[in-house]
């Protein structure tokens, strides 16, 4: 990402909360054939006092990916919109683009068949804890073990980042507070990633 230090996010618990809030990330890989991208949820390993993820591939894609023989590049996604120069003062005609990201950069362990049904189990637990009738792969066992070897898990120690959050922190609180009460409307968790940024209470 472009070096702009206004925008920087260098602490790594506010990556954490990024991810826990968006699970779903690309995967990037520099392969020998070139670049190779997939989508795969990403958990964060809670009790890590680093930054470490997991997550599964379907098979062929670790193949393409040559995980475990490189680096690879993580994107986690957060909330961002367009913000129409109409939300600013006039004169100021330039257009931009509000977001929340972090790159995340580390080499991925290839998990054992054992070590990864434990994951697809511990991850199908986290978003299934809030479904009003939530599922587990333990109630068929036998049946989701065989579907498990059709992926390969993974974890990854993050050993460097790069993030931003990139929220009209140069304009005026002024502009500041028009932008998000339009994003209060057509994107709420973007106008309260303004409010943390800005260390605004929610309204």
């Amino acid at each position: 990402m472009r070096h702009t230090p206004r925008y920087l996010m260098t602490d790594p618990l506010e990556v954490k909360r990024l991810i826990r809030g968006n699970p779903w990330a690309t995967f990037v890989s520099p392969a020998s054939t070139g670049l190779v991208a997939s989508h795969y949820p990403a958990l964060l390993i809670e009790d890590e006092h680093e930054i470490v993820i997991a997550s599964h591939f379907g098979r062929p894609d670790e193949q393409l990916h040559e995980l475990g023989a490189h680096e690879v590049l993580v994107i986690i996604q957060g909330p961002h919109d367009y913000v129409s120069p109409s939300l600013y003062a006039p004169g100021d005609l330039v257009p931009t683009w509000n977001h929340v990201t972090a790159h995340l950069y580390g080499t991925p362990e290839i998990l054992t068949e054992e070590e990864n049904y434990a994951m697809l189990a511990q991850l199908t637990d986290h978003f299934e804890k809030g479904m009003p009738h939530g599922r587990s792969l333990s109630e068929d066992e036998a049946g989701t073990r065989r579907a498990a070897k059709g992926t390969v898990g993974l974890r990854m120690r993050v050993d460097r980042f790069d993030a931003r959050a990139k929220l009209s922190q140069n304009k005026s609180p002024e502009v500041r507070d028009t932008i998000t009460g339009r994003f209060d409307v057509t994107n709420a968790a973007l106008a309260a990633e303004m409010r943390r940024v800005s260390g605004q209470a929610p309204q």
